[in-house]
């Protein structure tokens, strides 16, 4: 079974989305074979990525129904990369999770018999600490956390620490977090500038790469596009083929070429 990463962040448009795509893409072009989950009722994973069929399948069938996943999987317009596509019904399921038994496992065993497919699972969490998030970090071997280099970006951070040792502690005890990304930055900006370091000060495990604000960025998903295939010379794309080069050597050091393919994850933690 390869890596598992969980994009988590319990406050809105940190760039958990974006980031979940963009990774994603990035890593299937460097030949990583990667599965994308989209585990957010909003869907904008599966949108951003073209997916917009309502008649078909989803996660939604997966966690309450226990549709095999094998099922409901589908292409993306990058190559090595497939997606389990999320919808609107998803929204329900934190409701009808709540008497099921195993209820925080569901996805794990859902991933199981396919995960072996893959180098790298990621799965893009919703703006929230419920179940369908547990569910993510029930899952996960390694969760990276997208921050908004703007004002209150350390707000919940530490909500979402504590959340990450009870499940530790209680539901996975292999769960790492894998490091924060700073995103939406601006460099013209005292403030962004702030927000950066003081991230850096409180968290170690901070990817050196921060991922600028992109009007390129923002138009990809319109397109059904990852920012590679939409603006491949852009500096949102540029970053992002960065962050995955510190992902690899970070959490999947035996895709790396050469003699460089010796494990490092020890030395990162």
């Amino acid at each position: 079974m390869g890596v598992i990463i969980a994009i988590a962040n319990q406050k809105g448009g940190v760039g958990k989305t974006t980031t979940a795509i963009n990774l994603g893409a990035e890593l299937a072009a460097r030949g990583v074979a990667c599965l994308l989950v989209d585990l957010d009722p909003q869907a904008n994973a599966t949108a951003g990525l073209g997916r917009t069929d309502r008649d078909r399948p989803t996660v939604y069938d997966v966690l309450i129904d226990e549709l095999p996943l094998a099922d409901i999987l589908c292409a993306t317009p990058q190559a090595g990369l497939d997606l389990a596509p999320s919808g609107p019904d998803l929204a329900g399921a934190e409701v009808e999770l709540v008497p099921a038994m195993a209820r925080e496992q569901r996805l794990k065993r859902a991933l199981e018999p396919v995960a072996g497919r893959y180098d790298a699972v990621i799965i893009d969490c919703p703006p929230s600490l419920g179940l369908l998030t547990l569910n993510a970090l029930s899952a996960a071997s390694e969760v990276i956390v997208p921050v908004q280099c703007e004002y209150l970006a350390l707000e919940g951070l530490g909500q979402l620490t504590r959340t990450l040792e009870a499940v530790r502690r209680n539901l996975n005890p292999r769960l790492h977090l894998g490091g924060l990304l700073l995103t939406m930055y601006d460099s013209r900006t005292n403030l962004c500038q702030q927000v950066a370091a003081e991230v850096r000060s409180h968290f170690a495990r901070t990817f050196a790469t921060i991922i600028p604000r992109s009007v390129r960025l923002s138009e990809a998903p319109s397109h059904g596009l990852p920012i590679s295939l939409y603006a491949a010379s852009s500096p949102a794309a540029k970053a992002y083929a960065a962050f995955a080069s510190e992902v690899m050597e970070a959490l999947l050091p035996q895709r790396l070429p050469g003699p460089e393919a010796g494990a490092r994850v020890e030395a990162k933690r």
